[in-house]
């Protein structure tokens, strides 16, 4: 938890709107990128932007795909209040700032499948700055939707606050990918909420990656499964550097009968602190979950812990996990070192197999990201 006498800006000048993103500097431009939003555009269904309180750049590119700030939504659809808080609701001092609300609406209409992701930013331009927004994302009926959801910092910005909650709702035979990248300044306090309903025969897949340093974060969305056959998916690969504390988990509760469930994690600590988090909740027979909680330590002065949980509620449900933590087999690097590779190159390799969860919806520039965290990662140890 952020400490009580930490104080950050609430305050930023409004920023322009900026038609052309690729006009933004080139290190901010890169720093974009490694969060998954690409400033051209191109493959993208749709973007948002949002530069500490200021919408810079909100635009659709396909029919049928809405992207809007999250005011703009209210305004041109009222039942919009009737979405906001639901899941999570607005707490006391929300509703008493008198301040609007910022953050991105993202909707895909009845049967529209989104041929390609809708990219949406979350940046912090300020030093020091508190950025807190609401955000809502629903797809309708028979739909289709991958959003990547990049939050960040600025290239020379350091410290800082970022409250996030997101609402998501998937409708009967919807399907959303939702792949969230953070990276972060060394010195920012992260706390994002999330939590998503899943009706009859949707599927719901989240993708959470963390790979820079961050003083401290922490989250546990949840996804509440209501309808018969739907599914839900999380991936979460983090690594944690030195001073850098994460508390991540995800929690999914299995509500209508045929509902399945799987949580898979991979986590590295080279000095860092890190907290693994999964629950899967059986409510009802005849439903199927499954964690999977993987560490590595490459450090000796780091910590993982894992904390897998499973309620069964009634009979008949199928619930299992599978948690390990430990450090890089010696066997393995001499084994890949017999094959002409270098201490540090099999490190890495091993790291590299380790790390390999099947995410879907991951744009290339992240796997070159993750590439180059292992490869540095192990020169601290």
């Amino acid at each position: 938890m952020a400490k009580k006498e930490e104080v950050f800006v609430q305050e930023a000048e409004a920023h322009p709107y900026i038609e052309d993103l690729t006009l933004l500097p080139t290190a901010e431009r890169e720093r974009l990128l490694h969060t998954g939003l690409d400033v051209t555009g191109a493959g993208r269904s749709g973007t948002f932007m949002q530069l500490d309180h200021s919408v810079v750049n909100c635009r659709s590119d396909q029919e049928g795909v809405e992207v809007l700030s999250i005011q703009e939504a209210a305004t041109r659809y009222p039942w919009v209040e009737d979405y906001l808080g639901r899941l999570i609701p607005f707490l006391p001092e929300e509703r008493r700032s008198g301040q609007p609300i910022s953050g991105f609406f993202i909707r895909v209409l009845p049967g529209v499948k989104a041929r390609y992701p809708v990219q949406a930013g979350m940046y912090i331009g300020h030093e020091g700055l508190a950025q807190k927004v609401r955000n809502l994302i629903i797809v309708e009926e028979g739909a289709s939707l991958d959003v990547i959801a990049g939050c960040a910092t600025g290239a020379f910005v350091h410290r800082g606050l970022h409250v996030g909650i997101t609402e998501t709702y998937v409708k009967k035979d919807g399907k959303l990918t939702s792949t969230m990248i953070h990276n972060w300044g060394r010195d920012v306090v992260v706390r994002p909420r999330g939590a998503t309903l899943v009706e009859e025969d949707a599927v719901f897949l989240s993708n959470y990656i963390c790979l820079s340093g961050v003083k401290d974060i922490l989250m546990n969305p949840f996804t509440r499964l209501v309808g018969h056959n739907s599914v839900a998916r999380y991936n979460t690969i983090l690594i944690a550097p030195p001073g850098t504390k994460m508390d991540v988990g995800s929690r999914v509760f299995l509500s209508a009968p045929g509902t399945k469930a799987e949580l898979v994690s991979r986590t590295i600590t080279t000095g860092g602190e890190i907290i693994n988090r999964g629950y899967i909740a059986g409510e009802v027979a005849g439903v199927r979950g499954h964690l999977e909680c993987r560490g590595l330590m490459l450090s000796e002065s780091g910590r993982i812990y894992a904390v897998p949980e499973l309620d069964a509620r009634v009979a008949n449900v199928e619930l299992s996990h599978e948690a390990a933590v430990g450090k890089v087999a010696q066997e393995e690097i001499e084994y890949l070192m017999a094959r002409g590779l270098d201490e540090d190159e099999a490190t890495a390799t091993i790291v590299r197999g380790f790390l390999n969860v099947r995410i879907e919806g991951l744009p290339p520039v992240l796997q070159e990201e993750i590439d180059r965290a292992i490869a540095e990662s192990r020169f601290g140890i």
